[in-house]
C-alpha cells in the first residue's frame, strides 16, 4: 500500500469520531441508526479496522454528509469547485455547497410538488426562499414564504416542506446539529442603516 493512501485511510477513523461528537452522537445512538454494531464503529473510529464501503456508505447516510468527506480524498489541483447535483425525484434536485462534517452544511434545493408527509429528525434547519413560494407545515402551523424569507426552525418538531403550489420552488437550505442558532452581526435602524451587533 504507498504513503499517500495509507495516510488517507489513517485519517478516517479520527475523522469520524470527530463528526460524531460534533453531532453529539453516542457509539450507541448511530449503531441504532447505521445498523453497524457498536464494536464495529468503536474499530473503525479508533483505527483498528479499515474502512470499507459497506462502512461508510451507512455513516455518510447517517451524518447527512458526502463519502468524499468521510475520506477527504486528496485534492486533484484543480481549483475549479465542482458541484455534483443530487437528483432526488422528478423535478427536484439538490445541490450540496458545503463540505464541513460536524458543521452546518449548505444546499441549493429545487423541490418540485409533492404530497406533505411531515419527519422529525435531531438538527436545526434554515430555509431561505430564492424564487418561487415555500409551502411550510411545523407542528399543527402552516407558513407560506415568498422569495426573500427565511424560516428557521428545530427538527425534533415535525415539520415538512416544498412547492406552495403547482409550480418548484427554489431555495437555500441550510442543516446544522441542534442547539445551533443563527448569530447576527449588524441589524438595520429604524432608517435603514445598518445598527449594532445582536444575537438572535
Amino acid at each position: 500500500m504507498d504513503e499517500e493512501l495509507e495516510r488517507v485511510l489513517d485519517g478516517i477513523g479520527p475523522r469520524l469520531r470527530t463528526l460524531r461528537r460534533h453531532r453529539g452522537l453516542t457509539l450507541e445512538a448511530l449503531a441504532a441508526t447505521t445498523g453497524l454494531s457498536v464494536s464495529t464503529l468503536s474499530r473503525l473510529e479508533s483505527g483498528k479496522r479499515r474502512p470499507t464501503l459497506d462502512l461508510l456508505i451507512p455513516l455518510a447516510r447517517a451524518h447527512r454528509v458526502a463519502l468524499d468527506q468521510l475520506v477527504a480524498a486528496p485534492a486533484s489541483g484543480d481549483p475549479r469547485v465542482h458541484l455534483r447535483p443530487l437528483h432526488r425525484s422528478a423535478g427536484s434536485v439538490l445541490v450540496p455547497l458545503t463540505q464541513y462534517p460536524g458543521r452546518v452544511q449548505v444546499f441549493k434545493q429545487v423541490l418540485a410538488p409533492r404530497e406533505p408527509k411531515p419527519v422529525t429528525h435531531d438538527g436545526y434547519e434554515w430555509l431561505y426562499v430564492l424564487a418561487g413560494e415555500l409551502r411550510l407545515i411545523l407542528g399543527g402551523a402552516e407558513f407560506t414564504l415568498r422569495p426573500g424569507e427565511v424560516a428557521e426552525f428545530d427538527t425534533g418538531e415535525p415539520h415538512w416542506f416544498g412547492p406552495a403550489g403547482r409550480e418548484a420552488v427554489e431555495i437555500l437550505h441550510l442543516f446544522g446539529p441542534r442547539g445551533d442558532q443563527v448569530v447576527v452581526r449588524t441589524a438595520p435602524d429604524a432608517a435603514g442603516r445598518p445598527g449594532p451587533a445582536a444575537t438572535a
